[in-house]
């Protein structure tokens, strides 16, 4: 039978629409609806948890009822420190009511919001959730010694295997979630990445003129992308003969001036300004899912995130397993031997003197034919996206039709 244009049109929007929401859910809408939890709905709102809750695609929020929440209040916690103790209490993976009782082995950590924070030491952001005797599931701050002050309730709501509310009997007690907290204005960049595995990267960046590109940008929206230690030391030979402008270079490569979740960025793959990037096609990369893993790939070394520093939009900092090495910097010298490395070509030099760069700029880029496919290869990825997305989108709207 066919179908009009009217109805046809009506059908693909509709389905556009069901693709855009099917991962949607607000944690404000979801507890509304159980008016024993509005104290502790409300100060997730009040602390903008709210909206990072909604971000994140799985979640698990173990939620307090009002004489729990009045419990914490009597605290009388600033607003700051209340946020980390309730992001303690948001755990970033799904435990539904039937996960929860099968916990392999009857105890797991999980990962909270509070670890994604940068004031969470160690591993003092996880929580302990132990299955006990006769059905009866205890949860525990990391730092808490192993002790049980809170204990499974009733499941409040379930999104499998998305989302997951849970009501617990009291509050998850920690002294590093309950340590008094700066405001937003003392922010610190390099001593959130000094406490988690990134000194040698904060060192250079204390050192360094970059550090004062990076904190101008923290209000309005900054990505950080940071090698860890070991890497980093491994580095510092390179890095020691770079000149002053060069170094500042690359410690701008390692930073993007917008704020880009996780999930951002596993949605938007393709290439990516960064605090260097001084005209097209200059200092970027390209940031490409493998799996679950997410890639920065620079023409010379491809990175992987390996952890999340802090997660506070409009802010936040990715530990990462490689150093960023521009093109621009580093492309001659990687592909030549390591023990002659070649001089570089004339027309490359003719090349930088035309451009009008001063002596501290980046050496010359690879021939103009490398670059061009260099080029290429970058449009051609973000061009193969949009295919596969129009692809799949066509294939359902088309299974639709057959109906």
């Amino acid at each position: 039978m066919e179908q009009s244009p009217l109805l046809t049109t009506t059908l693909l929007l509709s389905l556009i629409v069901l693709i855009s929401s099917a991962n949607g859910h607000n944690i404000t809408k979801i507890l509304a609806k159980h008016p024993e939890f509005s104290t502790f709905n409300h100060y997730l709102t009040a602390t903008h948890l709210a909206g990072e809750i909604n971000r994140r695609r799985t979640i698990t929020v173990l939620a307090l009822d009002n004489s729990a929440m009045s419990a914490l209040l009597d605290k009388h916690l600033s607003i700051y420190t209340l946020k980390n103790v309730l992001s303690l209490h948001v755990l970033v993976d799904y435990f539904g009511t039937k996960k929860l009782h099968q916990i392999t082995d009857g105890s797991t950590l999980a990962s909270s919001m509070f670890q994604a924070t940068g004031a969470a030491v160690g591993t003092s952001g996880y929580v302990n959730i132990t299955n006990l005797k006769g059905g009866k599931v205890g949860f525990g701050a990391e730092d808490n010694d192993g002790h049980f002050h809170s204990f499974y309730v009733k499941s409040v709501a379930e999104l499998p295997y998305d989302v997951a509310v849970l009501q617990i009997s009291h509050g998850i007690s920690s002294a590093d979630a309950e340590a008094p907290t700066p405001g937003p204005g003392d922010f610190n960049l390099t001593s959130i990445m000094a406490k988690q595995g990134c000194k040698a990267f904060a060192d250079l960046l204390r050192a360094s003129k970059a550090l004062s590109t990076f904190d101008d940008n923290v209000g309005g929206g900054l990505t950080v992308f940071c090698p860890t230690d070991n890497v980093v030391n491994g580095f510092l030979p390179k890095y020691k003969n770079l000149t002053e402008n060069q170094k500042v270079a690359v410690l701008l490569y390692h930073g993007i001036p917008v704020y880009e979740s996780l999930q951002m960025l596993r949605s938007n793959n393709g290439v990516m300004n960064t605090l260097a990037t001084e005209g097209s096609n200059k200092y970027d990369f390209t940031v490409q899912n493998d799996g679950e893993d997410v890639k920065l790939e620079t023409k010379v070394v491809t990175a992987t995130i390996v952890g999340t520093l802090i997660d506070q939009d409009p802010y936040v900092v990715y530990k990462i397993d490689k150093v960023l090495l521009p093109r621009e910097l580093f492309k001659a010298e990687i592909a030549a031997p390591a023990e002659s490395p070649k001089p570089a070509k004339k027309k490359n030099k003719k090349k930088a003197t035309d451009s009008g760069d001063d002596a501290d700029a980046p050496e010359a880029d690879a021939p103009a034919d490398e670059a061009a496919d260099v080029k290429a290869d970058d449009d051609n990825s973000a061009a193969g996206g949009l295919i596969n997305k129009l692809f799949m989108v066509l294939s359902l709207f088309m299974g639709v039709l057959a109906l």
